[in-house]
């Protein structure tokens, strides 16, 4: 098998790349380029592709436990590390991205950020996103975990952690480790209750959101709220 270097350079990715910029790599070009190295008989980008389709694609792949990494046949502790760097870049980045703008009124900036924070979550995680009177981001919190059903979710210990913090308005969001992101009577109840314990101290609940394994679900565009 030809190695990368014995390749066309407009087809190997580092020269693609220099050429034509990032945005006409192909998602197993941009892997090959970050691992750098192939596996004993598959070049970079061969080895690539196979890790995507193992994974079910990128996302899959940089939301993949360590455990779950490490039994792939050439991927050890140093290549985890780096699918768990980039992944956490990204996170930051989306943060970083919505504390500077109005990004908590967009919902789909708001849908891309949980989607990183919780798509790849085993247990279900209950979270508060507490935002100040511009509706940037003050604080990330995932409180509650379990299922809903099983771990009550507070409304005292949401309340103490909005006024702890002066925050003008809520976000909610949970996940389905199951991958059905449709909201349940359970996450309609709970909603409920939430809105009316914040009304009270004039605090408003902007939404709620599902994160299941296809497209989110927001409670506000459903009308739910």
């Amino acid at each position: 098998m030809a190695s990368i270097k014995q390749w066309p350079a407009a087809e190997r990715p580092r020269e693609k790349m220099s050429n034509h910029g990032v945005q006409g790599l192909a998602d197993s070009e941009l892997l090959a380029i970050l691992l750098g190295t192939g596996v004993r008989g598959k070049d970079v980008v061969a080895f690539s592709r196979e890790l995507l389709h193992a994974f079910d694609g990128i996302g899959g792949l940089l939301c993949a436990e360590a455990d779950k990494l490490l039994q792939h046949p050439g991927i050890g502790p140093a290549r985890v590390m780096q699918l768990q760097v980039i992944m956490e870049l990204s996170r930051r980045y989306l943060s970083w991205q919505l504390q500077r703008s109005d990004g908590f009124t967009q919902p789909a900036m708001v849908k891309d950020y949980l989607t990183a924070q919780l798509r790849h979550q085993e247990r279900e995680v209950f979270v508060v996103l507490l935002l100040d009177s511009q509706h940037r981001l003050l604080k990330y919190v995932e409180l509650f975990y379990g299922t809903i059903n099983a771990a009550p979710v507070y409304p005292r210990e949401i309340i103490k952690l909005v006024m702890q913090h002066n925050a003008a308005a809520v976000i909610l969001a949970h996940n389905h480790p199951s991958g059905v992101a449709e909201p349940s009577d359970a996450d309609q109840r709970v909603t409920d209750r939430l809105k009316r314990a914040l009304h009270l101290i004039d605090v408003a609940l902007l939404d709620h959101f599902v994160i299941g394994a296809g497209e989110p679900v927001s409670f506000a565009e459903r009308g739910l709220l």
